[in-house]
């Protein structure tokens, strides 16, 4: 069953008005809102026949749960997560896929976080397994910033057999470890490529470890054991969209 929440602010509207208007079930503006930015949205939302409702501030607030929404706020419908044939349905018809798989991330809010870092990277999909994730809870979706509108949640049974067929489908595999013999700004990223992370205190699963085609490593500094996992899976996809965009890896 698809869960409903709350898109807060003029970014997160924009995004799902962008994605899907459909899925937007109502809006609330703060009485009193004069921004020009969230004043042309409502007019959006309006077009698209979605009822908008000016309340005061402190009723927004309570409604919402949350005094962080600048304005706008817009109830929706988030969609289900993927199941492992939408996600293969989906890399054979990406002509270069980027993916980001993580093994054993089960705080929300990290969820949240990845898949937002995910989207602005334009990778194609978000993996998590189904039994070491959390789903796309109200959490999940607040910490996203409105960015899992844009990049879909796929939840599977058996993370190594999907990591095989990905394998099969011509996508290369490369696993986030501190023990990793290659450095991330020596390794090559381009192409088809799903950057798999573990949770930041017992990292990747061993079987999930065996199906990596190779392990990276981020250099850093003596004394500090790791990253936050959002973190980590930022630097990595965004060295992947750096060569993607032709700046080759050092030698």
């Amino acid at each position: 069953m698809s869960t409903e929440d709350w898109l807060l602010g003029p970014n997160a509207v924009a995004g799902q008005l962008d994605a899907d208007p459909s899925r937007i079930l109502e809006a609330h503006l703060e009485d009193g809102a004069r921004n020009p930015r969230v004043l042309a949205l409502v007019e959006r939302l309006r077009a698209e026949g979605i009822a908008v409702q000016r309340v005061p501030r402190g009723q927004m607030d309570k409604r919402t749960g949350s005094d962080r929404h600048q304005g706008i706020a817009a109830r929706w419908r988030a969609p289900e997560a993927m199941d492992e044939g939408d996600l293969m349905a989906l890399v054979a018809r990406t002509e270069q896929p980027l993916l980001l798989v993580l093994d054993g991330v089960t705080d929300p809010h990290n969820l949240g976080a990845c898949i937002r870092t995910a989207a602005a990277a334009g990778a194609i999909a978000v993996v998590v397994p189904k039994d070491r994730a959390v789903g796309l809870t109200p959490v999940v979706l607040r910490a996203s910033a409105g960015m899992a509108a844009r990049v879909p949640l796929a939840r599977v049974t058996n993370l190594a057999r999907v990591l095989e067929k990905l394998k099969e489908a011509g996508v290369w595999i490369a696993g986030a470890a501190g023990e990793g013999r290659q450095e991330l700004y020596a390794s090559d990223l381009r192409g088809p490529l799903a950057i798999v992370m573990g949770s930041e205190g017992e990292g990747m699963r061993e079987l999930t470890r065996k199906r990596c085609d190779y392990l990276i490593r981020i250099p850093i500094a003596e004394g500090v054991e790791s990253l936050n996992v959002s973190v980590a899976a930022g630097v990595f996809l965004f060295e992947a969209v750096r060569q993607r965009r032709g700046v080759r890896p050092s030698p």
